[in-house]
């Protein structure tokens, strides 16, 4: 197997392990919060774009996980491109 595949089975692995831990995260949410995470992508186009997902896909489910409280934070925005910048909280405040 190449490093590339088991890379994406890891990613995987730890999507599902996300979703095993809170039942309410879609697997773009949970693929958002493993790849801020793993320091993968920390804005929408770019994690759009590594997963092939459209953007508009990508925003909704970033602007519902800012809604719940500690899960994820907006910390930029770009109007003109539409991109979002977004971070995970700090371990004490999740």
């Amino acid at each position: 197997m190449s490093e590339g595949a088991s890379d994406a089975d890891r990613f995987l692995a730890l999507v599902a392990a996300a979703q095993g831990r809170d039942n309410e995260l879609t697997s773009i949410q949970a693929s958002l919060l493993v790849a801020a995470e793993l320091g993968i992508a920390r804005d929408t186009r770019t994690f759009a774009r590594m997963l092939g997902i459209a953007h508009s896909l990508v925003l909704r489910e970033v602007n519902a996980l800012a809604e719940r409280e500690g899960v994820l934070q907006i910390v930029k925005r770009d109007t003109r491109t539409m991109r979002v910048h977004y971070t995970l909280p700090p371990p004490d405040e999740a």
